[in-house]
């Protein structure tokens, strides 16, 4: 008789990681740890620890990617981030920050303040507008016009910024940003911080 399996939740379907995230993957500073928020599968997770770096994922459900367990330089966390019990990474600081396609406000302050100095935030995920091509509609779950934007000013540097309707992966209306925290003044740039470099599409 065949053991049947629990197949693993729909967030959790393995497919590339987004161009957006391998585009700035590059800034987060080499040898630091990276976390992937709401990891699903791992995409960006498995990007990441393929270029070496040590990386955590954070989930309520880790079975789309229990094949990492035990592997070196990955720790899994399991947590229900929106139960209301405390940030499960107090203390902590990483070098970069993933999250995609998962929006949940109330943690917006306790990610910035998880970015270590010099670390990466890149974030990407469905904005208002996006119910006209299917889920999320709920306005819960949508980005207003700039809210990352707001989220991040006077707190970390701005690399790159997109708002608008995309159609790959599938139709979407999204936003991307990509931000640095370091506001330390450059030399000769009036007191704005030195720029980063501008990986290619």
């Amino acid at each position: 008789m065949s053991q049947q399996t629990t197949p693993p939740p729909p967030h959790a379907v393995l497919g590339p990681p987004s161009p957006w995230v391998v585009r700035f993957a590059p800034l987060v500073p080499s040898g630091g740890t990276v976390l992937d928020l709401a990891c699903g599968a791992g995409r960006h997770l498995r990007h990441f620890a393929a270029r070496g770096f040590p990386v955590v994922g954070l989930d309520r459900d880790l079975r789309g990617v229990e094949d990492l367990r035990g592997r070196n330089g990955v720790e899994l966390v399991e947590a229900d981030l929106e139960n209301g019990s405390p940030w499960p990474l107090a203390g902590r600081r990483f070098a970069g920050i993933v999250v995609t396609n998962y929006l949940h406000r109330p943690l917006f302050s306790a990610l910035l303040d998880a970015l270590a100095p010099g670390g990466v935030l890149i974030y990407e995920t469905f904005a208002v507008g996006n119910g006209r091509f299917g889920r999320p509609a709920s306005p819960s779950f949508l980005l207003r016009s700039g809210e990352l934007l707001e989220l991040t000013r006077g707190r970390l540097q701005t690399v790159a910024y997109e708002h608008g309707e995309v159609a790959s992966p599938k139709a979407a209306v999204v936003q991307r940003l990509c931000a640095v925290n370091d506001l330390t003044p450059g030399d000769g740039l009036d007191g704005d911080p030195e720029p980063r470099p501008l990986p290619a599409p």
